[in-house]
């Protein structure tokens, strides 16, 4: 009996120590991709991010505008055949606006979408003071991007999303994002690949290339800490930009 309480006892330590190592290994791989991009003091002194692009999707170029205001507000916005559409996230709720997907005013994103989508208005990303924003983290081992080893770590938000990050094994650099989302009534996954990764002179490293499957976006400029006037995150037509 003595020997069958000690073997439990060994394989109770056992799956401990296994379940420190991996949460040990979670955050040594989170810190070093923290100092790859720049390091966290420098990220949380970014309260607004503006950038200019283009999305190239089914051989179409569309020039779009992107504005965050920490922990506020998002926006985005896209010109297609001389229409302006437009989609906002804030920290209460969001709306739509495809003129021309035949949408003749904005519509209120439905509750579920805008708390799906409200992780865009933290600018640090999810790993960034992780613990404190309620995130829980575990490292899920290795896996191949196009060739590229990665880590794989796993990232549960307080809403219960969960997101899957992998840092480039090499450079540290996060390079792709698997998060799984509900859309009408179904959980599906989405697939974001970050690249061509530069450092801006604010001492931060941002990705210039982004793709999400439907589309790649091309970052032409990225603005730090410019003014964002809030009135940007309102359904009018015509906003300040």
């Amino acid at each position: 009996m003595n020997k069958i309480k000690s073997s439990i006892l060994m394989l109770a330590i056992a799956g401990s120590a296994s379940l420190t190592a991996h949460g040990q290994t979670a955050d040594e791989i989170i810190q070093k991709h923290i100092a790859a991009i720049g390091g966290a003091d420098n990220w949380k002194k970014v309260n607004t991010v503006k950038l200019t692009g283009s999305i190239n999707a089914q051989g179409m170029e569309i020039p779009i505008n992107m504005v965050t205001l920490k922990s506020k507000g998002f926006k985005v916005d896209f010109t297609l055949n001389g229409m302006t559409g437009y989609m906002i996230v804030t920290d209460k709720t969001g709306w739509n606006y495809v003129p021309f997907g035949g949408q003749t005013k904005p519509e209120v994103m439905p509750d579920e979408l805008v708390k799906q989508t409200q992780d865009m208005l933290d600018i640090t990303g999810p790993l960034i003071d992780y613990k404190v924003k309620g995130n829980k983290v575990s490292y899920e081992g290795k896996d191949e991007v196009e060739g590229t080893e990665c880590h794989k770590i796993k990232v549960v938000f307080p809403t219960g999303k969960e997101e899957t990050e992998y840092i480039d094994a090499t450079n540290y650099y996060r390079i792709q994002s698997k998060a799984k989302v509900t859309a009408n009534g179904k959980e599906v996954e989405q697939t974001q690949s970050f690249g061509n990764f530069q450092k801006l002179p604010e001492g931060i490293v941002y990705p210039m290339s982004l793709d999400n499957g439907n589309g790649s976006i091309a970052v032409k400029t990225v603005e730090i800490n410019k003014p964002v006037d809030e009135s940007v995150f309102k359904p009018t037509e015509e906003t300040k930009k």
